[in-house]
């Protein structure tokens, strides 16, 4: 008999509501409320609250058959969904993850039809497949970070079943699967849990109320949070997740919530017998996240590098505009790849304050960061979500590439990059409520407007036409430039796997040498240098030895080798080439 339990030490009165059957719950002192119900094993259910006609959706609902506005369902997988047993997991240091939101991967957007291209990412080379947020969200489609429901897969995308499919399908070709979950703020359309308890605080961040991790009644909405991350991985079969802006998760408490969370993740792994692995996005620079918790830190496996993009992008494009400011140098890009971070206690004039701690990189690897020329914050959150392919020349991404894929780090690409697709990944919405999608709407041209673009310019994310122009469109990969790109990007793969010295994963042991005004850049790793011209013109650099890999066929010559413009060479040499005769170059120590 199904038993049916909710967290709501607010209302002085709670009942279920199963399939229109309204029944007691019994209160204890702890704020849960339980009751036992004979019922199906799909039946429909919510909570009355108080004097209130209407139910609620339940906050650890497991599925969300008619939205996150209508009542739960019951719902655990069949005996035989999972065929993954002999799937061992694997780390993901050193790796390549590939970025996808399920909604706009494929024409049809669902998990079932992201089947289709796993075989396309087997190919090119990836090892895991990191789904942008599937929980439960208002609407037919979004990017996911609007989630009310946390515990519910979204039904758009094919609901709980669908993604135990993909995840499945996943692991029986050999790939990981890590899952965006985001724990540090609640969507504006259907949000009832302050309705039961006390889930936000009297903090502020820039999506609007504060999760409780530290008042009064913290404990369980902590455990609300830890239990939903261990869901995916334990119940889902998830391979570890991505922690959405863990600085607007506000913890005053002597252990924060990514410590518990990460320890509690470990056990979980021990339990199973495979890695896990937790990759915070972090705008802090703060190497605590990524250090050992029994040095002192919080233990989480990996971050993302805002840095590193920030580094190759404006390095390659020339744009400074915003928070792109400190970067664009050759200087600055050489320094932020052998430190891991460029702001380390050093002057931001984004922020106008000093920013970040130094990486101490003799005793954290650089693939506990992860390096990557595009995500989908670094497209979508732009005023017209266009990517880099459209501004950019091949040969500009072949560099950014390069430079990325034969980096320490571990790497990320964002769908469609591999090949510089055409499609924008705008910034798109469906709330229900016209209100709220009117709010929206303006919203996004005010924002954008006071950094002077002309409103009329920004995409209604309201509007339909926003969300299908920003699928991929499959039928250029195989084409032209794209072709000759994509085939580019999976050579660069295949080198991390196959090369040892791309496996060298501590910074310490990568040199760079550059030139500011020649607009080259050389990375060395160990017997393998990268040389990259950012240039529009034909340049000659130091570097010398037997071609491995190139974008346009350099000239390499005895003691130096010449390089198209907006192109890469990947050299194995014996004997490094002396700079020291050449005007500009500026060996850069790790």
């Amino acid at each position: 008999m199904p038993e049916f339990a909710v967290w709501a030490p607010k209302p002085e009165r709670v009942r279920v509501d199963v399939d229109g059957t309204w029944h007691q719950m019994t209160h204890s002192a702890d704020g849960w409320w339980r009751a036992e119900v004979d019922c199906p094993a799909n039946a429909r259910y919510g909570f009355v609250l108080d004097e209130d006609e209407q139910a609620l959706p339940d906050p650890r609902s497991p599925r969300q058959p008619d939205g996150v506005h209508a009542r739960s369902q019951l719902w655990r997988p069949t005996p035989d969904a999972w065929t993954d047993v002999d799937w061992a997991g694997r780390p993901i240091a050193g790796r390549v993850i590939y970025e996808l939101h399920t909604g706009t991967f494929t024409p049809e957007g669902t998990f079932d039809s992201a089947i289709g291209k796993l075989d396309y990412l087997v190919d090119l080379g990836v090892d895991f497949v990191e789904l942008m947020p599937v929980n439960a969200f208002s609407g037919t489609h979004g990017w996911g970070y609007d989630g009310v429901l946390w515990y519910a897969v979204h039904e758009p995308y094919g609901g709980p079943d669908g993604l135990i499919r993909f995840i499945d399908a996943c692991h029986a070709r050999g790939l990981g699967v890590l899952i965006d979950a985001v724990f540090n703020h609640l969507g504006p359309s259907g949000n009832c849990l302050p309705r039961f308890g006390p889930y936000l605080s009297t903090g502020h961040n820039p999506w609007g109320s504060s999760i409780n991790l530290s008042d009064a009644d913290a404990d369980e909405v902590r455990r609300y949070i830890i239990d939903c991350a261990l869901r995916w991985m334990r119940d889902f079969h998830a391979d570890g997740l991505r922690l959405d802006a863990v600085h607007a998760l506000v913890d005053t408490t002597a252990i924060h919530l990514l410590e518990e969370l990460a320890a509690e993740t470990d056990a979980l792994a021990e339990e199973l017998g495979r890695p896990l692995s937790l990759i915070a996005e972090s705008d802090l620079n703060d190497p605590r996240l990524i250090t050992p918790r029994d040095r002192g830190g919080y233990g989480l496996t990996a971050q993302w590098d805002d840095d590193i993009h920030h580094a190759i992008h404006t390095a390659v494009s020339g744009e400074r505009q915003g928070y792109y400011a400190d970067f664009g140098s050759l200087s600055t890009l050489a320094q932020t790849l052998t430190h891991g971070y460029f702001h380390a206690g050093t002057y931001s004039s984004f922020r106008h304050r000093r920013h970040g701690r130094p990486l101490d990189t003799a005793t954290i690897p650089g693939t506990r960061l992860l390096a990557y020329t595009l995500t989908h914050d670094q497209v979508g959150n732009r005023a017209v979500g266009d990517r880099p392919s459209q501004r950019l020349t091949y040969g500009q991404l072949a560099v950014k590439a390069a430079i990325a894929l034969g980096s320490p780090y571990t790497a990320m690409l964002f769908m469609g990059e591999e090949w510089g697709a055409c499609s924008p990944f705008q910034f798109f919405s469906s709330h229900p409520e016209p209100e709220l999608a009117r709010a929206t709407a303006e919203g996004r041209k005010k924002e954008f407007a006071e950094h002077g673009w002309d409103a009329d310019e920004i995409p209604d994310p309201q509007d339909p036409a926003t969300f299908l122009r920003s699928k991929l469109n499959w039928d250029e990969v195989s084409t032209g430039h794209h072709d000759r790109l994509h085939r580019t990007y999976r050579d660069l793969i295949a080198l991390r796997r196959s090369e040892p010295d791309f496996a060298d994963p501590w910074l310490d042991h990568m040199t760079v040498d550059f030139d500011e005004e020649q607009r080259w850049i050389v990375l060395h790793r160990g017997a393998l240098c990268i040389a990259c011209n950012l240039g529009a013109d034909a340049v000659s650099v130091p570097v010398t030895g037997e071609l491995v890999l190139a974008w346009d066929t350099p000239v390499i010559g005895t003691d130096r080798t010449t390089l198209a413009g907006h192109s890469f060479a990947i050299v194995r040499t014996v004997k490094r080439a002396s700079t020291a005769s050449t005007p500009g170059d500026s060996p850069l120590p790790g």
